[in-house]
């Protein structure tokens, strides 16, 4: 990746005699992190990192967050949902990502991995299935979307429809929403659709934000460049320059994700 500086206003200063000189940019090396979250390789530390803890608690806060709409939270119920989206999105959809390509170049086997996406989400699906002995059958139509959106999510079926922005927004935004209120209510309102768009888009800004930082730490060689002021002053870019903001942003919208599913779990459960 390339940032390239802007070409000085005529009669600006250039470099040129009398003119300050632009420092030469220097070749910065891919950060050795995969991810801002990402712990040192090896061991227990591969899991952690599989497990993208930032973006599992978001998403898990999605689901605290559509449950909570309705006056009166089952907690049993809650608890089991949250648990089939931990198994559903925080281990399956993270492993199998991880068998595409080893993006966070973790040491775990892949029959491993495998396995994990295998047993995770028939835990999922199961817990479906009793929560719809419970809730009844609005659930269902969840229960057979989830697993797909898992799979095509990762692996790019139907064309790659569900892998862009709007597909991730729906399949990790979204969808928790709706699947949480369902379980607790039985039927869909308008607050929950509402939520529902909300998670929506802060999503698309989560992937709109995540997708460069991912490019930057995981295949990028050097960042070359320069940033020119009006005044002539001349910045250097390097790849932490460009990072900051993009993860910054990402740590404070996980942050406001997980404490406003908390205040609302607080306002209803105590």
């Amino acid at each position: 990746m390339t940032a390239e500086a802007t070409p000085p206003a005529p009669g600006a200063p250039d470099g040129g005699p009398g003119g300050p000189r632009a420092p030469e940019p220097q070749p910065v090396a891919t950060p050795e992190r995969p991810a801002f979250y990402a712990a040192r390789p090896g061991g227990w530390r591969d899991w952690w990192t599989l497990l993208h803890p930032p973006y599992t608690a978001w998403h898990l806060g999605y689901v605290v967050i559509g449950a909570c709409l309705v006056t009166v939270v089952n907690t049993t119920i809650l608890l089991a949902t949250l648990l089939a989206f931990f198994l559903a999105v925080g281990l399956a959809a993270h492993a199998l990502d991880e068998l595409h390509g080893r993006p966070l170049r973790t040491s775990i086997p892949s029959p491993v991995l495998v396995a994990v996406v295998v047993v995770s989400l028939a835990g999922a699906v199961a817990l479906g299935v009793v929560g719809v002995t419970v809730v009844g059958w609005p659930l269902v139509p969840f229960l057979v979307v989830g697993p797909l959106l898992v799979v095509g999510y990762n692996y790019e079926l139907f064309g790659g429809l569900l892998h862009n922005d709007a597909g991730f927004a729906a399949a990790w935004g979204a969808f928790p929403v709706l699947t949480a209120y369902v379980a607790q209510a039985a039927t869909l309102r308008v607050a929950a659709l509402a939520a529902a768009g909300g998670a929506f888009f802060l999503s698309v800004a989560q992937r709109r934000l995540s997708t460069p930082a991912r490019l930057l730490r995981r295949r990028t060689v050097r960042v070359e460049g320069a940033v020119t002021l009006v005044g002539g002053e001349a910045v250097s870019v390097d790849t932490a320059t460009l990072l900051a903001p993009l993860e910054h942003a990402l740590r404070a919208m996980t942050w406001a994700v997980v404490l406003l599913a908390t205040s609302l779990a607080l306002s209803r459960l105590t």
